[in-house]
């Protein structure tokens, strides 16, 4: 009976294993539409009847994401989803690429995202579903596999280029012909104007794979500025980056570096952004005569341009390039980084251009800028509108006269907590550095709040901006979680879990004053009594704690700001 239930068994993976691919694909509702666009393109249903090949079929839903109606001009399409050879997944995490049917076979460029659970697959920018994947079929004795992908796949060519012999376009390609290819509403003369006088072709025209930033003309404001090397920092080479495989937040050396520029490129979003854009972050970490150092941030505007040498994205604005005052950078894109910070400036009214006008007088300024995230904590509804307590906010991010790089503060901070005056005065900011390796974190602390630098550095013409996680001056925690959380005060909440002590600090109905001894102070403190500080921080000993540190609390059930301190003591 087993050997019946054998041979039966092998009769059905036999038939599974004999049907077609079309019949495969027919045969499964959610690839309806890609079953459509097969059957109405002759050549397709030829190179499946008579060629071994790669098929990479988008989803239905993923063509409802696609922009364009599905009619016989997109038919087309269906070759740039075969690749030459049948190749599983394991056999395409091999490779870097794969060459298509359509004429002139332009590539599949295949990337492999590694994590510590799965390795994902990508073609182009499309997730090859794994688990719907590697369906074999053999026809006419052509073995061919299936793979189901989460994205169309878009070649740059058209019917239209094709019919003009441009097949399969490279970067330069792509640079001298853009006006023929589908790229509206966007335009590149400026960059390709430059790019010619400079006589860089040969960078667009290396054989890969590459990444090319190109900017549009709309962002291009002085184009004088864009020079050989400005050029060169445009591309990172030897690497093909589309946004969806690509990591976030890891720097890529560009063409420009060498023994005297050092020019990075890092990928990012902003958390939570409901528009999901993309942008690119050129960090000049090592400049010269023309090139300041410092962070150009520039939005991806059209993504994933595939060409024979690597992928091309259109970008908002050049990189490299400081060309804007600090006011500039904020207004110049609505749905930017900070356009919540925008918003919140204009609500704010005539205080609110007053504090624009001071940023345009001002000499150099370094402005910390809350990131758009950092608006939705509920706290902040309180504040906003109420015209005199939003200048006092917006005041508070702002440093005058000094322009604070991170590399500077840190440097001003190693032997105390270096401080800031604002143009909220008399209030300071405070800085510290958390050091892991060769990696620093820069907090910030104003009004009370800790926030942390997530974006350092941003060069403008007139100063420096720094993007931050919280908006300074508007408390959202408890003394308990401050303690917690401040990365200057982890000895005095250590020591207040001796006997429970915080405890009482997370009670949100009452109101404390507290004195916190900073992390340095314990230090300070060690070298002065190490015999009794060592005793203090033994938890048999904790008894003692709750004495000390009652001393530094108050409990009178009044907050005790600097301005009040200040007319108790005659001076602060």
């Amino acid at each position: 009976m087993w050997v019946l239930y054998g041979v039966i068994l092998s009769l059905i993976n036999s038939q599974r294993t004999s049907a077609t691919i079309l019949e495969k694909i027919g045969g499964d509702s959610d690839l309806s539409q890609f079953n459509y666009m097969v059957k109405n393109n002759p050549e397709a249903k030829f190179t499946l009847e008579y060629k071994s090949v790669t098929v990479f079929v988008p989803t239905n839903a993923a063509f409802q994401k696609y922009p364009k109606p599905i009619d016989d001009s997109q038919f087309y399409l269906t070759l740039y989803h075969m690749g030459s050879l049948a190749k599983t997944t394991d056999q395409l995490a091999t490779l870097s690429h794969i060459n298509t049917e359509l004429e002139g076979h332009p590539p599949l460029w295949i990337t492999v995202k590694s994590d510590p659970d799965s390795n994902d697959i990508y073609v182009n920018n499309a997730k090859i579903l794994q688990d719907l994947s590697n369906i074999k079929a053999k026809y006419n004795g052509k073995e061919q596999v299936v793979h189901i992908i989460d994205e169309v796949l878009v070649p740059t060519t058209s019917p239209r280029t094709l019919a003009s012999g441009l097949a399969k376009p490279n970067a330069l390609d792509f640079l001298n012909h853009f006006e023929s290819l589908d790229i509206n509403p966007y335009r590149v003369r400026n960059f390709r104007q430059r790019v010619q006088q400079l006589q860089k072709e040969e960078v667009f025209r290396n054989t890969g794979p590459h990444t090319f930033f190109i900017p549009i003309d709309e962002g291009i404001l002085h184009s004088d500025l864009i020079d050989n090397k400005t050029i060169d920092g445009h591309l990172v080479p030897n690497k093909v980056l589309f946004t969806a495989p690509t990591q976030r937040d890891i720097a890529f050396e560009t063409a420009a570096n060498g023994d005297n520029l050092k020019v990075y490129i890092t990928f990012f979003q902003e958390p939570n952004d409901k528009t999901e854009a993309v942008y690119i972050k050129s960090e000049t970490r090592l400049g010269d005569a023309r090139h300041s150092p410092g962070v150009v941030i520039s939005e991806i505007v059209k993504a994933n341009i595939p060409v024979e040498n690597g992928v091309v994205h259109l970008i908002q604005k050049p990189l490299m390039v400081v060309d804007t005052t600090v006011n500039q950078f904020l207004q110049e894109k609505g749905e930017g980084p900070l356009s919540r910070f925008v918003e919140a400036i204009a609500d704010t009214g005539d205080l609110g251009k007053e504090f624009l006008r001071t940023i345009e007088r001002a000499r150099t300024i370094t402005l910390f800028a809350p990131s758009n995230a950092a608006w939705n904590d509920g706290n902040i509804k309180s504040v906003l509108g109420k015209e005199d307590k939003m200048q006092e906010i917006l005041y508070l991010h702002l440093v005058v006269d000094e322009r604070l790089t991170k590399d500077l503060i840190i440097k001003n901070n190693k032997r105390q907590v270096y401080q800031a005056p604002t143009m909220s005065r008399p209030k300071n900011l405070y800085f510290n550095v958390a050091t892991s390796g060769d990696n620093s974190v820069l907090t910030v602390e104003g009004g009370g709040v800790n926030a942390t630098v997530i974006q350092a550095n941003i060069a403008a013409t007139n100063g420096i901006i720094h993007i931050i996680d919280r908006v300074l001056g508007v408390p959202y925690t408890t003394v308990f979680d401050k303690l917690k959380q401040d990365p200057m005060l982890n000895e005095t909440f250590y020591l207040g879990t001796f006997g429970d002590f915080n405890v009482q600090l997370n009670n949100s109905k009452k109101k404390f004053t507290y004195f916190v001894p900073r992390d340095k102070a314990w230090a300070d403190a060690r070298l002065i009594q190490p015999s009794t500080v060592k005793k203090l921080f033994m938890r048999e000993l904790g008894y003692y704690v709750s004495n000390v540190y009652i001393i530094h609390l108050n409990l009178l059930g009044t907050l005790l700001g600097s301005t009040n301190l200040a007319k108790a003591f005659g001076r602060f």
